[in-house]
């Protein structure tokens, strides 16, 4: 009888350290980080989808200029051909390829969208207005989507990182996950010159 309620007092001990361990917010806050990784994928999937139009009704000008359009597509097919998975978000390097080979496709589709407006026939072509539009809002929707994320990595990284939930983070193997960077940091943190003078 004595060792059952010794077996008993232990195990209350045990769910009351745990129940203030931060475990359980660890799987709550791990599950929002996959949820909205899940929606920065589903968004870069739509983009990734809208390309294949926008390029064939970009070839439907005969002088466009061939190399911004197989920048596109190779832009397209290095992005899609990454495979992504969970385990992609706890690894800092793989997280890194993968938004180099996004980074790549979005400079392609602006530098695509940059020279088209040199183009009058493009420009009048109501299904590439179209196409356009989708792309923006896509891309406004990657934005959003990626700022979601950047918050849900930001609240499992101070839990990772706060005491006590840092001991159950090491006892279980939580890290800190990799978040979204700028890839041209230095450049854009120095002020811009600006110069009236005309020469």
């Amino acid at each position: 009888m004595k060792s059952r309620f010794l077996s008993w007092g232990l195990a209350g001990l045990f769910t009351l350290l745990l129940s203030g361990c931060g475990y359980n917010d660890f799987q709550r806050l791990d599950e929002q980080t996959k949820s909205a990784w899940s929606e920065v994928l589903n968004q870069y999937q739509r983009r990734a989808d809208l390309v294949p139009n926008i390029v064939a009704t970009v070839k439907g000008e005969a002088n466009f200029e061939q190399e911004t359009l197989t920048k596109v597509v190779e832009a397209r097919a290095k992005a899609t051909s990454m495979q992504v998975t969970p385990e992609t978000l706890n690894n800092p390097e793989a997280f890194a390829k993968f938004q180099a080979a996004q980074g790549e496709l979005s400079s392609a589709l602006s530098r695509l969208l940059v020279v088209t407006e040199n183009y009058p026939n493009l420009k009048a072509n109501q299904g590439f207005q179209d196409l356009r539009v989708q792309l923006e809002g896509t891309e406004n929707r990657i934005t959003v989507a990626r700022n979601r994320y950047i918050q849900a990595v930001q609240a499992y990284n101070v839990l990772a990182r706060s005491f006590p939930n840092n001991l159950t983070a090491m006892v279980f193997g939580y890290t800190v996950k990799p978040n979204f960077s700028v890839q041209n940091e230095a450049q854009i943190s120095a002020p811009p010159t600006v110069d009236f003078n005309k020469k």
